[in-house]
C-alpha cells in the first residue's frame, strides 16, 4: 500500500475541516455578531435617552419667560438629570449678525450642567437647525458617551438647547463580558471540534482503510470473507456494494476457471482424436470402408470444434456489446419451418418424431430474424442431443397477452430440480460429455437483448423451452 503523508490522510483532513468550520463560526460571532450587539445596545441607549428628553421638554418650556431664580433653574436641570438617568447640560441659544456679509452666527453659552461632560456645541447646532432632537456618540478620555440635543422653543423662538449625556459604560461592560465568554467558548469549541473531529474521522478512516485493504486483496485475486456492514450510512452502502461485487467477481472467477477447464477439455478431445486419426491415415494401410469411417468421425470432430468456436465467439460478442440486432417483424411459424428443414437429417438420424403445430400465418414478433433462428437451432439441438433416441419433439407457435411465442418441447426424462435453476448459466451442463453448456446461455442472453425471455417448463417426462418476444402491433 502507498504510505500517505499525515496531512493528506482522510483522518487529519476531516479533523482539520471540523476545526476550520468551528473557527469560522466563532470568528463570525466575534467579529460580526458582537459588534452588531454593541451597536444595537448603544442605539437602544440613545433611543431611551431621546424618549427621556421628550418627556422632560415641558419642564424647560414652562421655565422660559418666567422670572425663575438661578437656583430654580438649576433644580429643573437636576430633576431632569435624575428623571432621565443622564447628565444634563443647558445651553442658551444666541444669534448675532457678523462677518462682511452680516451672516447669522449662533452661539451657545453654558447656563448649567449637572456633571462635567464633553460640551458638544456642534450637536446643539444641528438640533437648532433641524428644530428637532439630534443624537451623537462622542469619546472623552477613552470613554464613550451617547448624547441627545433637545431644542426648547418659546413663542416660535429657540431659546435653549438641552443636551442629555449618558456614558456607555454598561454597554462596554456587557460587550466585554460577551467577548470574553465568546473567546472562552471558542477555545473550548475548537478543542472539542479538534478532538471530536479527529475521533470521528479516525473511525471513518478505519472503515475506509478496511475497504481499501479488502479491495487490494481482491485485486490480487484473493477473495476474503464479506466485510461486516455496521452502519446504514454511505460507507455502509459502499461496504454492501463491495461485498456484492466480490460475490460477483468470485462467481466470474469460478466461471472463468470452469470455462478454461471445459474449453480445454472440449478442444483437447477432438484435437487429440483428429491427430490420432491423421496419424493412422498416414501410417496405416486400411481398406476403403475403414478409411471412410475414420473420415466421417473426423468430420464429426471438426463440426464439434466449429460449433464450440462459434459459441465462444458469440459469447465474446455478447460480453463486448458488439452484437447488432435488427428490429423487424418476423413470422415465427415461417421461420420455424425453415429451421426444421435444416434439422431434417439430424431428426432422421435421431429417429425422432416431430409434431409441428404452426399456423399458416403468424404470429409475428418484433425481433432479429437471424438471432431468433439461432435460438431455434439451439433449442432443437438441445432437444435432440440430451434425449434418448426416438424421443418425440414438438414445435409450436402461438400468441397472447401482447407476446408472440415459439416453443420447442420434448418427451425426454426432464430436468432435475437443481439443473432447472442453473440451466441458463454459462458453462453449466448436466452431462459434461455432451457439449460445453454454452448454447442455452447464449439463447437466454439473446432473448433478453431482444426484450424477450426464454422460459423453461420441466416435469418428469416432459421439457419445454418457450421463447416469448414482443408481438408486432396489430397482432395481439
Amino acid at each position: 500500500m502507498i504510505a500517505r503523508p499525515r496531512l493528506r490522510s482522510l483522518r487529519n483532513k476531516l479533523a482539520l475541516v471540523f476545526f476550520a468550520i468551528t473557527a469560522a463560526a466563532f470568528s463570525a460571532i466575534y467579529f460580526y455578531v458582537v459588534p452588531q450587539l454593541e451597536s444595537n445596545l448603544e442605539q437602544r441607549q440613545l433611543d431611551d435617552l431621546r424618549l427621556a428628553a421628550e418627556e422632560n421638554r415641558l419642564r424647560f418650556e414652562t421655565a422660559i419667560g418666567r422670572n425663575l431664580s438661578e437656583q430654580d433653574l438649576k433644580d429643573r436641570v437636576s430633576n431632569a438629570a435624575e428623571a432621565s438617568d443622564a447628565r444634563v447640560t443647558l445651553l442658551r441659544v444666541e444669534a448675532s449678525l457678523s462677518g462682511p456679509r452680516d451672516e447669522l452666527t449662533m452661539r451657545f453659552p453654558l447656563l448649567f450642567e449637572t456633571k462635567d461632560v464633553p460640551l458638544n456645541r456642534g450637536l446643539a447646532m444641528r438640533a437648532v437647525n433641524a428644530r428637532r432632537p439630534r443624537t451623537d456618540v462622542v469619546t472623552d478620555d477613552g470613554q464613550e458617551f451617547g448624547q441627545v440635543a433637545q431644542p426648547i422653543e418659546f413663542r416660535d423662538q429657540l431659546r435653549w438647547v438641552v443636551i442629555y449625556s449618558r456614558d456607555f459604560e454598561d454597554v462596554t461592560d456587557a460587550v466585554s463580558f460577551v467577548r470574553n465568554r465568546v473567546l472562552l467558548a471558542t477555545g473550548a469549541a475548537l478543542l472539542i471540534a479538534l478532538l471530536g473531529g479527529y475521533l470521528v474521522a479516525r473511525r471513518l478512516a478505519q472503515r475506509v482503510r478496511r475497504l481499501e485493504l479488502a479491495a487490494g486483496e481482491v485485486a490480487q485475486g484473493r477473495f476474503i470473507e464479506p466485510l461486516p456492514v455496521d452502519s446504514r450510512d454511505e460507507l455502509g452502502a459502499l461496504t454492501r456494494t463491495f461485498n456484492e461485487m466480490q460475490v460477483q467477481l468470485r462467481q466470474l472467477d469460478v466461471a472463468r476457471k470452469e470455462f478454461i477447464a471445459t474449453a480445454s477439455h472440449e478442444l483437447r478431445t477432438p484435437i487429440f482424436s483428429l491427430a490420432g486419426f491423421v496419424e493412422l491415415l498416414q501410417h496405416e494401410d486400411m481398406d476403403d470402408d475403414t478409411r471412410r469411417e475414420f473420415i466421417d468421425t473426423m468430420s464429426e470432430q471438426v463440426a464439434r470444434l466449429q460449433k464450440l468456436s462459434v459459441n465462444l465467439l458469440d459469447l465474446s460478442r455478447l460480453d463486448s456489446g458488439s452484437v447488432e440486432l435488427h428490429d423487424e417483424p418476423v413470422d415465427l411459424a415461417e421461420l420455424a419451418r425453415s429451421v426444421l428443414v435444416e434439422f431434417a437429417p439430424a431428426i432422421a438420424d435421431h429417429d425422432s418424431v416431430v409434431d409441428v403445430e404452426l399456423p399458416e400465418e403468424g404470429p409475428e414478433a418484433r425481433c432479429d430474424r437471424e438471432r431468433v433462428a439461432q435460438i431455434m437451432r439451439i433449442l432443437l439441438d438441445n432437444a435432440l442431443r440430451h434425449t434418448p433416441t426416438g424421443t418425440h419433439v414438438a414445435v409450436r407457435a402461438n400468441r397472447g397477452n401482447g407476446a408472440a411465442g415459439l416453443t420447442v418441447a420434448d418427451t425426454g426424462p426432464g430436468l432435475p430440480g437443481a439443473a432447472r435453476n442453473k440451466v441458463f448459466e454459462r458453462f453449466y451442463t448436466g452431462d459434461a460429455t455432451r457439449g460445453a453448456g454454452l448454447g442455452l446461455a447464449i439463447a437466454h442472453e439473446l432473448a433478453e437483448r431482444m426484450e424477450g425471455r426464454l422460459v423453461l417448463t420441466s416435469t418428469r417426462g416432459k421439457t419445454a423451452f418457450t421463447l416469448k418476444l414482443p408481438a408486432e402491433d396489430g397482432d395481439r
